[in-house]
């Protein structure tokens, strides 16, 4: 038996059909097509996602794995998506701006800016940051509603631009970045600048970092464009042993019948009391700035008029010390290597827990 098969063609289909399925059936196949069209476009236009490499796009702009490339051969601009809308979330977007050698980038923030805020001070969700690959270092890194600086200029010839969100808390405006070629002369001109703390003597650098209110201060005084990163970094925890405060309870002093007037002698004559000490001088570290540049300990103080009748020199020294960790912020300059060694340390200091007068000379 012979079974004989017959392609029937959309047209003689719609020929077999009642009059109502022929006029709605070309526009399903029109519609069809459409939505293939459109989601194609959806696609390669997605914000997060990147061409393979060697596709070469319009204006000097050329995809890769990692992150798109733009030769910067004039003004043009890189912005989160849907700028001044809200963002999406959980996106990464980097962006290399590559200038011919003998020009540097000039780079412009639009006034509207807003990402996702920062936690204690620091950027860690939402963010743009921009980082310099002549010098290998981040310029900086902006969140929240903080006022982004109005224009940057690198010091070489290719600038990263790179923009994350995470899933939560989209933000709006988002970021709008204009850049454009500019050439060396212009943007490097031959007047000094002003010699960066890094590069400052220990003893001058000691002496402005002492004025200083807060750490913050301290790391925007050190690297005003990457403080943030600084604090990150410095609070990261490592595999460094910290060292701990240790207490020391005081005695339990006996007799409960003590004469009130020689208590108040005792307490208001030699005592141990606050005292600030330098902690270059106590720990005798020329070569290192700390912050704070002093603290409080508990040193013997006051006179001794009671000591003795007899005792031509009576002085007020302690007779129990106790040693106790303080932790810091430790500067050293690095040999060969740019920039400062900013670490958390550990500084043992010694508390007099209790004085004593004694004499140290007799009339006898």
């Amino acid at each position: 038996m012979c079974v004989v098969i017959q392609t029937i063609t959309s047209t003689e289909l719609c020929d077999r059909q009642p009059p109502l399925i022929q006029m709605i059936l070309p526009l399903l196949f029109l519609l069809a097509s459409l939505l293939q069209q459109y989601g194609s476009e959806a696609e390669s236009s997605h914000v997060s996602k990147f061409h393979t490499p060697s596709v070469k796009e319009q204006n000097g702009v050329q995809d890769s794995n990692q992150e798109k490339i733009i030769t910067v051969s004039g003004e043009g601009m890189v912005h989160s998506p849907a700028f001044p809308h809200r963002y999406p979330r959980n996106t990464e977007l980097v962006w290399r701006l590559v200038a011919p050698n003998n020009m540097r980038i000039q780079l412009t923030f639009d006034q509207r800016f807003g990402l996702e805020d920062p936690e204690d001070g620091i950027c860690k969700y939402d963010f743009v940051e921009l980082e310099d690959l002549t010098e290998k270092s981040i310029l900086g890194r902006w969140c929240g509603s903080q006022s982004a600086p109005a224009s940057l200029t690198s010091k070489g010839s290719q600038i990263r631009i790179r923009f994350m969100s995470d899933e939560y808390f989209p933000s709006e405006p988002g970021f709008s970045i204009r850049y454009s070629p500019l050439p060396v002369s212009v943007s490097e001109p031959e007047v000094p600048a002003v010699i960066p703390p890094s590069q400052q003597g220990v003893e001058e650098l000691s002496e402005a970092v002492a004025g200083l209110d807060s750490v913050e201060e301290v790391m925007k005084f050190l690297e005003p464009e990457r403080w943030q990163l600084d604090m990150e970094e410095l609070y990261k925890p490592t595999w460094h042993v910290l060292g701990k405060s240790f207490q020391h309870n005081k005695k339990v002093r006996g007799g409960a019948d003590l004469n009130l007037l020689r208590e108040e002698v005792r307490l208001y004559s030699c005592t141990p009391r606050n005292f600030s000490v330098s902690l270059r001088e106590e720990l005798k570290r020329t070569d290192a700035i700390f912050w704070p540049s002093c603290l409080l300990v508990k040193r013997c103080g006051g006179n001794c008029a009671c000591c003795s009748h007899r005792c031509f020199d009576c002085q007020c020294v302690p007779a129990r010390v106790t040693k106790k960790y303080h932790e810091v912020l430790l500067l050293k300059h690095r040999s060969g290597v740019k920039g400062l060694q900013k670490s958390m340390t550990d500084v043992l200091l010694e508390h007099h827990e209790e004085c004593a007068c004694e004499c140290k000379d007799d009339w006898d």
